[in-house]
């Protein structure tokens, strides 16, 4: 079982000193830890109820998000060997170009340390430009990842027609160092879903709380399609949010999220990763909880 480290709640985390964060992924990096993953949201609007997953939105309007890509880069140039993750960058919010660029640009500079999670989004206030509307936002992500595929893998130049991107002869130097960046989506355990990963994606990023059945009814469904695709079902990655625990005197209880964990990947799960925003009270928490997590997982 691989264990990441989810840096999301920053206002309390980080006591409104931001650059927090590069220091947690120094001790991530040193810990053993296998990925730092960054949430996304360009902006916040006050219809929080929108939330569609089963939890409450964990987070007020006002928390800080910084933007995912910038921040993984700034995290590469502290760091050696951890991944760099995120979960989830809101595609459709961004032009195709753009997210083919910047994503491989990080991954040359971090030396091939990308895992790139990808989602389509609930919050309408997010999707302000005309040509990125919420409407029809999840057959522009499948888009976006059908291009940068053909960007990143295909001998240049390259052409690509979809409904909502096309080019024809382009360059988009420079190509990611891996051969293929590893691909999450995030969304429900479906069908549609399962097809989508099968298709264009490596693994599956269940978001929010996910019941165990929908965790393993999922799973089967992906396994499912990938024979169809000729793909080897062994290979799914499968990233689950696990929640921070306490013992009765309100310790972190390393033993029972272990326990957890063991659970999660009899069901398949291959990475766990902790919401540190969701269970930590401030500052002084954050690199005794990383070297801890590290410790009982190494």
């Amino acid at each position: 079982m691989k264990v990441a480290v989810t840096i999301s709640g920053l206002g309390r985390l980080f006591a409104g000193e931001l650059t927090g964060v590069l220091e947690a992924a120094r001790v991530a990096d040193g810990a053993g830890i296998h990925q730092v993953v960054l949430p996304d949201h360009l902006a916040i609007g006050p219809r929080l109820d929108r939330y569609p997953f089963a939890e409450k939105f964990p987070y007020p309007p006002e928390e800080p998000w910084l933007e995912p890509i910038t921040t993984l880069a700034a995290i590469a140039a502290v760091t050696k060997r951890v991944r760099l993750a995120t979960g989830v960058l809101i595609s459709p919010v961004r032009p195709a170009l753009l997210t083919a660029k910047s994503v491989a640009t990080l991954d040359v500079l971090s030396n091939g340390r990308v895992d790139l999670g990808v989602g389509s989004g609930w919050q309408r206030e997010e999707f302000v430009d005309a040509g990125l509307g919420f409407v029809g936002r999840t057959s522009r992500m499948v888009d976006t990842v059908s291009a940068c595929r053909a960007l990143w893998e295909q001998e240049p130049p390259v052409s690509f027609a979809s409904e909502s991107v096309t080019f024809t002869d382009l360059w988009c130097e420079p190509r990611p160092v891996q051969s293929r960046i590893p691909i999450g989506f995030g969304g429900p355990a479906s069908t549609v879903t399962a097809t989508r990963i099968a298709e264009l994606g490596d693994g599956w990023l269940p978001i929010g709380v996910m019941p165990d059945e929908e965790i393993v009814e999922g799973l089967s469904a992906i396994r499912a399609a990938y024979a169809e695709q000729g793909r080897d079902p062994a290979t799914i990655e499968v990233r689950v949010g696990l929640p921070g625990m306490t013992d009765a005197k309100g310790r972190v209880d390393f033993s029972e999220m272990k326990r957890r964990a063991g659970v999660l990947e009899t069901m398949g799960v291959t990475t766990i990763s902790v919401a540190l925003g969701r269970f930590l009270a401030g500052p002084e928490d954050v690199a005794p909880f990383i070297q801890g997590l590290g410790e009982a997982f190494s």
